[in-house]
């Protein structure tokens, strides 16, 4: 771990590989943010001990450049960029919908760009983060990336072209799940439950339910199954999610998600 790395536009999902890149025992000599506004830098000196720069003198120094500015950002931070980033320098980039081919035509002929979709689960070590290559990264930029990513979480390499499905799945993944959450306290307080029991009885439910998902091997319409008992309560409340088209919204949401990935990557801001 001796190769500088610089994290540009260092919002919660930066800080969040920041701090798991810590963790994992990147020396903070080694590391170095950008921020737009200097108190916030100056924060993360503070906090984590390591060094902010502005984006040129990133681009200049780091061996690896990993973008994390909202992808309407991205245009400008490249136009930036572009002057002082070697064909050698690894760009990672974690924005949404723009593809790497979008990068590599702004920067010098050559550079090795790697698209990451994360998501915010990185702030507890549990992201789930989906990697694809552009044309010129090499398969030890991949396992760098990885190295990097793997600090906060899983990684799965996919092709380019599933990245955006991948951003709906499980870039936008989490807010699904704290909304359903939410829901399901709302009820736990229509039904007498006092609002921290229910959020307690929810919560625990969820962490139980994705471990068994993630340990047994079983498919989920099994897991479901065993739950699910003839004439009982289960089956009554599946009985009302299907009533209320509730697996349809769900697939229309994703679509809905993939598709907006796809405007971002074509430029539409709103």
């Amino acid at each position: 771990m001796t190769q500088k790395v610089a994290v540009l536009g260092t919002g919660k999902i930066g800080e969040a590989l920041l701090s798991g890149m810590l963790r994992g025992g990147w020396p903070p000599a080694d590391l170095l943010v950008t921020a737009r506004r200097a108190e916030r830098a100056e924060e993360l000196r503070t906090r984590y001990g390591v060094t902010p720069v502005t984006n040129a003198e990133a681009a200049k120094t780091a061996d690896t450049l990993i973008l994390t500015v909202k992808p309407q950002d991205m245009g400008a931070l490249l136009d930036e960029l572009s002057p002082h980033v070697p064909a050698g320098r690894l760009v990672i980039s974690g924005a949404a919908g723009i593809t790497t081919s979008f990068i590599e035509e702004r920067l010098t002929t050559g550079v090795p760009v790697i698209r990451v979709m994360t998501n915010t689960p990185a702030l507890v070590d549990e992201a789930m983060s989906v990697i694809s290559p552009g044309s010129h990264a090499s398969e030890a930029d991949l396992a760098h990336t990885e190295e990097i990513f793997g600090s906060v979480g899983k990684t799965l390499r996919v092709p380019e072209s599933q990245q955006d499905a991948c951003t709906a799945l499980s870039g936008s993944g989490p807010a699904y799940f704290f909304y359903l959450v939410e829901a399901m306290t709302d009820a736990g307080i229509l039904l007498g439950l006092p609002r921290d029991k229910a959020h307690d009885l929810i919560v625990q439910s969820a962490i139980g339910a994705a471990t068994m998902l993630r340990d047994s091997g079983e498919h989920p319409v099994k897991l479901r199954e065993n739950v699910t008992s003839p004439a009982g309560t289960t089956i009554n409340a599946i009985r009302e999610l299907e009533n209320h088209g509730v697996r349809a919204a769900l697939i229309a949401a994703l679509e809905a998600a993939r598709d907006r990935s796809r405007e971002l990557a074509s430029g539409k801001k709103d």
